[in-house]
């Protein structure tokens, strides 16, 4: 059977979910989700935020900021989290009053978070390894905020079901899956492309790929993650040929100085003609995906 045309995956209802005022499909042109892995300070935030809107602007693709107010889950008890839950909330407000209440997706990791986080952001990002805790999903899921679950680096693309439907079941349609690659050995992801078309189907909610934390090597410089950041734009350059409905990419001003993740994150200077490159990619991919899912 030619999959690219299989009845199943082409009949299956794909939905889309409202943020802001724009809303994210698989068969829609794909918004992106971008920002530093951690607020490594106010100013910081708000200055990569608004190198980014210029971007997204200038080239329209639909935007939300991200970036995490606490980085739980490090490799070391050194590692740098972020600036925590009161600083975070106030750093948020202040660039949504800055940039015409821009949406904002950001991670949260108890469930008493959800609530509070809530009130200041569009999306709550479930973390890889807590998308099975459904305590923390429900949590998420009551606000009725979008929420977006990053699926376990543990997960098969056929187990997602299973998570959305811990969201829907909880009173809220408004849910997306995030791919960010899949554990391989030791220290190091791979990304099954055959995942996409699978989640799309068996959910028929929107699916985003996570471009800079599929090319992490978890715990691969010892007392840190390390990354191939040069397979990033490879590899959303698959993402998108396949069809998805969201990337979802880090960037920093200098990688190598970054607080976190900087051996996978982009460097914002070369956001820009990236995503032009992937706007073209996507805008050939959607005339045909409707063939896909």
């Amino acid at each position: 059977m030619d999959i690219f045309f299989c009845e199943e995956v082409k009949n299956m209802e794909q939905k889309t979910v409202k943020i802001g005022n724009f809303e994210i499909g698989n068969r829609l042109p794909f918004s992106l989700l971008c920002g530093p892995c951690q607020i490594e300070s106010k100013q910081h935030a708000i200055d990569i935020c608004g190198a980014m809107c210029e971007i997204t602007k200038e080239l329209e693709i639909n935007y939300i900021f991200k970036a995490s107010f606490d980085k739980a889950n490090r490799t070391s008890i050194n590692g740098a989290r972020g600036v925590g839950l009161d600083k975070g909330m106030e750093t948020f407000d202040e660039i949504k009053k800055i940039y015409n209440n821009i949406p904002i997706v950001t991670d949260v990791h108890e469930t008493w978070q959800c609530e509070k986080v809530a009130e200041h952001v569009d999306m709550l990002q479930i973390p890889a390894f807590l998308c099975r805790q459904t305590d923390l999903v429900v949590a998420a899921a009551k606000t009725q905020k979008v929420v977006n679950i990053k699926k376990g680096q543990f997960l098969a693309p056929w187990d997602v079901k299973n998570l959305i439907q811990k969201v829907t079941d909880s009173g809220n349609n408004r849910v997306c899956i995030t791919e960010r690659g899949t554990s391989f050995g030791y220290n190091t992801l791979v990304v099954d492309m055959r995942g996409f078309p699978q989640m799309a189907k068996d959910t028929g909610f929107p699916v985003i790929f996570d471009a800079t934390h599929s090319v992490q090597q978890p715990g691969g410089k010892g007392s840190s993650t390390g990354g191939q950041r040069e397979f990033a734009p490879v590899l959303a350059r698959a993402a998108i040929a396949v069809g998805v409905g969201g990337l979802f990419i880090e960037t920093h001003e200098n990688p190598d100085k970054a607080l976190s993740d900087g051996p996978n994150t982009i460097a914002l200077k070369d956001m820009k003609p990236m995503l032009a490159y992937l706007k073209e990619y996507d805008a050939l991919t959607k005339t045909k995906v409707s063939d896909f899912y």
